[in-house]
């Protein structure tokens, strides 16, 4: 059996203007991502609830394993005028948005009854390569 843990990555920013996203339901559904950047710290995956986000280099290092629960999509990344003025010479990788559609516990990626995100020892594992130093990372108790 497989190991799995709870990860709330870094929130590097929010949603930003121009995404597109029914909040009659909870989760909300979002059909549009533009993620706006608030600061940049390195982490490969990255959050705004109810999105996910990862560089480009690991959605290639996920396919090239053979992952399950998510696929990607576009997002349009902008930057805040906080991050153009404390962060100004930080360079942004190419992010994706990861979405995930999973079951916890049994995907490489799921969402817990909670909402929070669950991955697979092997998904984390390249995660952590990659880096992820704002990241929390915790065992998955299986709810």
């Amino acid at each position: 059996m497989m190991d799995y843990f709870y990860i709330k990555p870094d929130v590097a920013g929010g949603i930003g203007r121009g995404t597109i996203m029914d909040t009659s339901v909870h989760p909300p559904v979002v059909s549009k991502l533009i993620y706006q950047m608030e600061g940049w710290f390195g982490d490969v995956i990255i959050t705004t609830f109810p999105c996910f986000l990862v560089v480009a280099k690991v959605k290639q290092a996920m396919q090239n394993i053979g992952f399950s629960g998510a696929n990607f999509a576009h997002a349009e990344i902008t930057k805040s005028e906080d991050f153009l003025e404390l962060q100004p010479h930080v360079e942004l990788p190419q992010f994706v948005w990861l979405k995930v559609n999973g079951k916890a516990g049994h995907d490489d990626f799921g969402i817990a009854g909670d909402l929070r995100l669950v991955i697979s020892k092997r998904v984390l594992d390249l995660l952590d390569d990659f880096g992820i130093p704002s990241a929390t990372v915790e065992p998955y108790d299986g709810r």
